[in-house]
């Protein structure tokens, strides 16, 4: 298994997510009797990570205090982002703590199965990011994939008003070390934000090859019923023992 590092932002609050996070952040909502950071943690070991890069921001001392300096063995190094400008802002704040290649699972989303196919992607190109297919009118509210004959990346239009595809990303990345130069270039988009959507964009324009890989099925965890879709997709997989 390859052993990489894992970045994991989880700096947010997750307002739609009403009373459960009035007290807590987002990543500690339970999710099947477990914090929803401890599903992605898990997720992220899982696929090899040695070392787990956690961006905190919103009751981050909540989040220190429960997981410490390790999970499951894998140490835990935690970044604070002051301000949340988005997923690219995010990126750069993890520089200094990022060996080589590495793999970042965002801190809301729960995968029924493993993130390894992403990592063993880039084994013959310089990026992956995980897809999925979803409705048209999901597309449009979250970055768009277009794609080659051979399934590499060719664009990522983020929440097109008009989905050229059904084809999206699941905030699910292996990146280079050249995307924090890529995420500097960035400029905030009109909701005040740096996308990382747009930041791989720039790796793809530049030549480098950016491959696809689905994973199965997958919660981002945003509301209440979302809470409860995760924790049967959780449950469905603890008892297939998957």
């Amino acid at each position: 298994m390859v052993c990489i590092d894992a970045v994991i932002p989880a700096a947010g609050r997750g307002s739609r997510l009403g009373e459960l996070t009035a007290d807590r952040p987002k990543g500690l909502v339970d999710v099947a009797g477990q914090p929803l950071l401890a599903h992605v943690f898990e997720t992220a070991v899982g696929a090899g990570a040695d070392a787990l890069v956690v961006v905190v921001g919103y009751e981050a001392g909540q989040i220190v205090d429960r997981f410490g300096d390790a999970f499951e063995g894998v140490p835990i190094t935690y970044v604070y982002q002051r301000e949340r400008l988005g997923l690219g802002h995010a990126v750069v704040q993890v520089e200094p703590y990022v060996d080589g290649t590495f793999l970042l699972v965002n801190g809301d989303n729960v995968f029924g199965g493993s993130v390894a196919p992403a990592i063993a992607a880039v084994a013959e190109a310089d990026a992956a990011l995980a897809v999925e297919e979803v409705s048209p009118e999901d597309a449009a509210t979250t970055g768009v994939i277009a794609t080659d004959a051979a399934g590499r990346m060719t664009g990522l239009v983020e929440k097109p008003a008009e989905p050229s595809s059904t084809l999206v990303t699941t905030r699910c990345y292996v990146l280079p070390e050249d995307v924090f130069h890529a995420c500097a270039l960035l400029r905030p988009s009109a909701e005040g934000e740096y996308q990382l959507s747009e930041a791989v964009s720039l790796l793809v324009r530049a030549g480098y090859d950016v491959e696809t890989a689905r994973l199965g099925e997958r919660v981002n965890v945003n509301t209440p019923d979302d809470v409860e879709r995760a924790s049967e997709l959780v449950r469905g997989k603890n008892e297939t023992g998957s």
